[in-house]
């Protein structure tokens, strides 16, 4: 489509739009000058609003009807287009060479003469709807609002006739003015229904049809507000301190009353969440000399820009600790509902020194007027280590070298002796040699490992490397077992006492000589089943071969021996039952001396205590069950009384309150029962849990069991 039918298309929708809107709006202005005169100004402001809007919408609908196909025919009905105004949209691409040629043609023949797409503008309907629009003004604004011979009685009814009716509520108007610690700006609304700040200003400014001699806020607890006359309005001020329900009283009373209800948010205390460090205790490192530390605290209404950041220090140990405390002012950045404290303590201007503890916690408070609320954040602890930890800390850590080569699994052994394999042509042979010994180092201690399931002892010195040709049925082939003999029948060696050799300190070797011994137990060859401990003693000859093969530098020759020792692993791993050793029962010595005396001094009653139910009040059952009879009237009076000691423990007391007022309004709703019943349903103490009564037998079952009392 070309620029120039765009255009001419885009003057026709707005040439609709315009067309549409003046016709509609006479109609808004005399709708809106009739509820002037009958409803208020307020009343009047929201017809005007709504039809305005109404205008609008029906212009911009209208508008939208001259579509792609309203166009096309608009088209057609000209001689220029020669009725091909559809070849105009279409894709040239998609067109054989005639549609092309014809388009091409129409084309042009638009751009030389474009056609009047616009429609006309509808002078007589306009100057109809502009006319009895205005003629509708001049009647609603012209006609005097008292005197006899009225034709509109709708609009001015005799001052006799307005005094009879009761007075309606005409216009409402709240100012709500928030304490200045929120920084909520005032704000009028015209509705009676709000949630407003604890601590609020209120104003009520309230306006009727007709003119009564009382007017006053009565609240659901009992507590009444008069309002004053101020020409035409009733006014009265108010400071909200707790929710409440209230309804507007007058004197004579209200065609219509109704409940508000008025929602009152106190101010939350600020809450303050730790950023840095991400846990309570930190262990500080040797030579520590900084400790950072952030926060974040936020509140419904804003935090102070100040906080304090209490730092305690605590040194010594056992019974002589000394606590020395300081206090440090943080300022905060952010918003005032968000706002981040950092700070970097150092350690030594703090005199913190090695053995010691510091202990931090950030205090903030929020804008609260009179008294800020505080919060304060968790203990955060930094201990920092003493020369003795850090020594021990330092054996740990070579201590726990041994630990991965200790816990190694015979499939991790496996998958190394492999991977050596693949590396054989990579590696000097004296280096393959070294890593296929390491493995067999590995080999050895998970194989020592197991053998303490067979309360088996640990090894001690150096023995022959093991033979291939041996049959697997125990842990040492029968040689070692003669060697042994041999040696002095004892072969308890504690580590490399035998050796000559003294021990190094942290070496890997003596530490597992020293804390890994294990000695014969009685219980332990217990632990498994006949079968289950020939199938681990298999495992663990396979080990020894796999062992000394790998130790000898043949890893090939120690995959098939690894890989049996691995299948009677997993045969153990799934057995049946295993038989765990014997423990005597730990009893509390008895004394000797109370036997048969028959004194019962200090000894407890093993009898559950019974805790009393807490039954709900009877007279709210009452109500409860009155409210399910139509014919019975409820007592609401003691009902609100209920409501006023039990206020706090309900989670939502003005639903409660609300639904009460409504029935006192009206007593004849059933509906308005119904939903206080409801209401009273969820505010009652449920019961325990009990256990059922068993259901009365049919006739077949009590013959049942009259026979089984026959046959006794």
């Amino acid at each position: 489509m070309s620029p120039l039918l765009q255009r001419s298309w885009q003057r026709a929708r707005r040439r609709q739009w315009w067309a549409t809107l003046l016709l509609a709006l006479p109609l808004a202005l005399a709708a809106t000058a009739l509820t002037l005169r009958v409803g208020g100004f307020d009343s009047a402001t929201v017809v005007l609003l709504i039809s305005l809007l109404a205008s609008v919408a029906l212009s911009t609908w209208r508008s939208r009807q001259l579509d792609r196909h309203w166009l096309v025919r608009q088209l057609d009905t000209h001689r220029i287009v020669q009725d091909s105004a559809d070849l105009l949209f279409a894709d040239a691409a998609t067109l054989n060479p005639l549609q092309q040629r014809q388009q091409a043609r129409v084309t042009a023949a638009l751009q030389a003469s474009m056609p009047e797409l616009r429609p006309r503008w509808p002078r007589r309907w306009m100057a109809v709807s502009w006319l009895l629009g205005l003629v509708v003004i001049a009647l609603v604004l012209g006609w005097p609002r008292s005197g006899g011979g009225n034709v509109m009685p709708s609009l001015s009814s005799p001052p006799a006739a307005t005094a009879a009716l009761p007075p309606r509520l005409q216009s409402t108007r709240l100012a709500i003015t928030a304490p200045s610690y929120t920084g909520q700006p005032a704000r009028v609304q015209t509705t009676l229904d709000a949630k407003v700040a604890q601590g609020s200003g209120l104003q009520w400014s309230l306006r009727f049809s007709a003119r009564p001699t009382q007017v006053a806020l009565q609240f659901h607890d009992g507590r009444r507000m008069a309002l004053v006359r101020t020409g035409e309005e009733w006014t009265g001020t108010w400071n909200a301190d707790r929710a409440a329900l209230y309804r507007v009283v007058t004197e004579p009373a209200l065609r219509e009353q109704r409940l508000y209800r008025l929602d009152v948010l106190p101010d939350r205390p600020p809450n303050v969440r730790v950023i840095v460090p991400d846990r309570t205790l930190v262990l500080g490192t040797p030579g520590q000399r900084q400790w950072a530390l952030q926060f974040e605290a936020s509140d419904d209404y804003g935090v102070a820009a100040d906080a304090q950041l209490k730092i305690t220090l605590a040194q010594g140990s056992g019974e002589n600790i000394t606590f020395r405390e300081q206090t440090l002012t943080l300022s905060g950045s952010g918003a005032p509902a968000l706002r981040r404290f950092a700070r970097t303590l150092d350690l030594a201007a703090l005199g913190a020194a090695p053995g010691n503890d510091v202990i931090a916690q950030l205090q903030v408070r929020d804008n609260h007027a009179p008294t800020p609320q505080a919060a304060q954040s968790t203990s955060l602890i930094l201990r920092l280590p003493s020369a003795e930890q850090v020594q021990g800390a330092e054996l740990e850590g070579m201590v726990k070298k041994t630990l991965p080569a200790y816990f190694r699994s015979q499939r991790q052994i496996i998958i190394d002796a492999e991977a050596l394999i693949k590396r054989r042509r990579q590696l000097p042979p004296e280096e393959f040699t070294r890593r296929a010994d390491a493995i067999g180092v590995d080999q050895r201690i998970l194989r020592l490992r197991y053998g303490q399931f067979l309360g088996e002892e640990s090894e001690g010195g150096a023995k022959p490397p093991p033979t291939s040709d041996a049959l697997p049925t125990s842990d040492t082939p029968p040689d070692h077992d003669h060697d042994d003999d041999k040696a002095g029948g004892d072969a308890h060696d504690h580590g490399s006492a035998q050796t000559g050799s003294p021990p190094v300190f942290g070496s890997a070797t003596d530490v597992l000589s020293e804390y890994g011994h294990t000695h014969d137990h009685a219980e332990a060859a217990t632990l498994l089943d006949p079968q289950t401990r020939a199938t681990l003693k298999a495992a663990l000859d396979q080990m020894w071969s796999s062992e000394g093969e790998l130790r000898q530098g043949r890893p090939e020759a120690a995959l098939p021996y690894a890989n049996k020792a691995l299948a009677f692993i997993k045969q153990v791993q799934q057995a049946e039952r295993i038989y765990l050793a014997r423990v005597g029962p730990e009893l509390p010595p008895i004394d000797e001396g109370r036997r048969m005396s028959g004194n019962r001094a200090d000894l407890a009653s093993r009898t559950l205590p019974i805790r009393a139910l807490d039954a709900p009040d009877t007279a709210i059952v009452a109500v409860w069950q009155q409210l399910g009879a139509t014919e019975t009237v409820p007592d609401l009076d003691a009902l609100t009384q209920w409501l006023r000691r039990n206020e706090t423990r309900l989670t939502d007391p003005l639903s409660l309150a609300a639904a009460i007022e409504e029935l006192r309004i009206a007593p004849d709703c059933s509906a308005c029962r119904q939903t206080l019943r409801a209401q009273l349903w969820r505010a009652l103490l449920r019961p325990s849990p009990q256990v059922p009564r068993r259901a009365a037998p049919d006739r077949m079952g009590q013959s049942y069991l009259d026979a089984l009392e026959g046959t006794r």
